[in-house]
């Protein structure tokens, strides 16, 4: 037999209701709120995993006159090593997302892109030079751009970084001057203690210079020893610069691709009239001495 509450029974069932009511009311708050976080959550997610883009550079093929059969094999050759240098880029693209300063793409990537396709372009120009007119003005189809698919844009600002955009936005301001000093603190070319790149000595390796091939050598040994000086001149301008692996990605790796190019000239313009000399890539590869 159920009994009529008293009144202040019934005053104490309305004041808890009440208070039910409002948890109930702040965790539909709350959970929509959530709800919102999870969602920006995710939408900065699928930006953050935006592509950084592609690579792209103006076609070789199109611009060749007509090839000599004697040229046909090396232009080819070559045709599909440029190609191969773009795939490489591309892959290297991905691979670096968020790394280095703002001029990570261009110092790391683009530039380097640039000299191995002005060498290769150029071993194209000599092909069809020995047998016919030698084709002129092809460096200029060897700088390329990056076509931008995420934050990347194609003056080489760097990819998207991982959660702290905003900083890397900046990265040139002085606002995030110790940011920047901190990375130069691992930087193998710091303030201080530069250091200077040497590399092995490729004349000491070579084997009997034919005479016929001793101006095209002479050349391209002279070229080594430039482009080791650029890339001290380089390490001394960009102390502080980057993160820990800069001075290996913007400059040891892509002087490394140049001498590379380098030494293969050599040993072609040998092999012409002798025997052509074998493993001297091992000689491409330079070091940091601080």
């Amino acid at each position: 037999m159920s009994r009529a509450l008293p009144k202040y029974n019934k005053r104490r069932v309305a004041i808890i209701g009440g208070a039910v009511a409002v948890a109930l009311t702040g965790a539909v708050v709350v959970n929509t709120a959530l709800a919102g976080e999870s969602k920006s959550g995710a939408t900065n997610a699928q930006t953050l995993a935006a592509g950084p883009g592609t690579i792209v550079c103006p076609d070789v093929t199109s611009k060749l006159p007509a090839i000599p059969a004697s040229a046909k094999a090396e232009v080819d050759r070559n045709l599909a090593l440029l190609q191969t240098q773009i795939q490489e880029a591309n892959t290297r693209l991905q691979n670096t997302v968020g790394q280095g300063g703002p001029n990570f793409v261009q110092n790391a990537i683009l530039g380097p892109l640039k000299d191995k396709r002005v060498s290769t372009v150029n071993r194209i120009a000599t092909a069809i030079g020995r047998t016919a007119a030698k084709p002129t003005g092809l460096d200029a189809l060897a700088p390329c751009a990056l076509n931008a698919g995420g934050a990347a844009t194609g003056g080489g600002a760097t990819a998207p970084a991982t959660g702290n955009n905003g900083n890397n936005a900046n990265a040139g301001n002085n606002g995030n001057a110790g940011n920047n000093a901190n990375n130069g603190n691992n930087n193998a070319g710091n303030a201080g203690a530069v250091g200077t790149i040497s590399c092995p000595d490729v004349a000491s390796q070579l084997p009997a210079v034919p005479a016929s091939a001793q101006a095209e050598v002479d050349r391209n040994l002279a070229l080594l020893q430039t482009q080791i000086n650029e890339a001290n001149t380089r390490l001394k301008s960009t102390v502080g610069q980057g993160g820990p692996n800069f001075v290996q990605n913007a400059i040891l790796g892509p002087l490394q691709g140049k001498r590379e190019s380098t030494i293969d000239r050599i040993a072609i313009s040998i092999g012409r009239q002798g025997t052509k000399p074998q493993g001297l890539n091992v000689l491409a590869t330079c070091t940091l001495n601080k």
